[in-house]
């Protein structure tokens, strides 16, 4: 797996947030039995910037906690069998699946966390396993898909033994 990594802005999170967003990313990937090694491109960012983001991609002006851009559109969540008829699915050096872009407001990991009474690791490790979850097709649009990835979310959590 490669996790192409950025983080800008003052605010400072108390752990390694490279190391952790690996090991989440892979932990997902391995939830959804996903058979190919994947890119991510991961970008830690403030209020001001993941607004932006949200404003320019998907119109709406306020700040957000975690933007996804998946590369792919599937059909079905976390199916990855038709991507081998996708030749543009996989990096052309690589040959890793590219799954897309995740951004992550450092303020809102710090704020949510506070707010939900759990720690700065356990709001990043969720944001980035809700994040790719998105990469890999799943929304919470419907009821019964919000049920099924609050449902991954927290195995992939437990996996990891960061619990709330």
């Amino acid at each position: 797996m490669t996790l192409y990594f950025e983080e800008e802005g003052a605010v400072s999170l108390p752990f390694n947030c490279e190391r952790l967003a690996e090991e989440v990313i892979e932990t997902a990937l391995d939830e959804l039995s996903c058979p190919y090694e994947a890119e991510v491109t991961l970008l830690l960012t403030g209020n001001d910037e993941i607004r932006r983001l949200n404003r320019e991609f998907r119109g709406i002006d306020r700040e957000t906690d975690v933007l996804s851009f998946p590369m792919i559109v599937y059909e079905v969540p976390g199916d990855f069998s038709f991507l081998e008829e996708c030749g543009e699915a996989f990096h052309p050096e690589s040959g890793e699946l590219l799954l897309g872009d995740i951004a992550v407001s450092k303020e809102k990991i710090l704020s949510q966390a506070e707010e939900f009474g759990h720690s700065p690791i356990r709001e990043y490790a969720f944001l980035i396993a809700h994040s790719v979850l998105h990469l890999s097709g799943y929304d919470h649009v419907e009821d019964k898909e919000r049920v099924l990835m609050e449902d991954m979310q927290k195995r992939i959590l437990e996996k990891m033994n960061i619990l709330r």
